[in-house]
């Protein structure tokens, strides 16, 4: 169910799954990444989409509500750790995701 912080529990929501879905089976779909997890730390949860199962997570999605009333609870990490994107609404913040995936071409 996730971590109990002040009466809430930290997950994400159904809606919110079915937003990172999408934009990670698109990237399923170019062969560019191969598996994901969900993580529920101490006071966020963590989608980590990786190119390999047996590599660290190319991107990391993380939801942080107490940052909700600042920059944004939503953030996106690179493996080495940078912030590449982050804000208040999840499908504005995973558009930054759309640049680095491969775009199909036709042959």
């Amino acid at each position: 169910m996730g971590l109990k912080l002040k009466n809430e529990y930290l997950s994400f929501h159904r809606l919110e799954l079915g937003i990172i879905l999408k934009t990670y089976g698109q990237g399923v779909a170019t062969g560019k990444w191969k598996d994901y997890a969900i993580d529920i730390c101490q006071g966020v949860a963590v989608f980590s989409i990786y190119r390999n199962a047996s590599e660290n997570p190319e991107y990391q999605i993380i939801k942080e509500p107490k940052l909700r009333n600042k920059q944004g609870q939503y953030r996106i990490i690179m493996q080495n750790g940078k912030v590449i994107k982050r804000g208040h609404d999840l499908e504005q913040v995973l558009t930054i995701l759309n640049k680095f995936k491969p775009k199909l071409k036709l042959v």
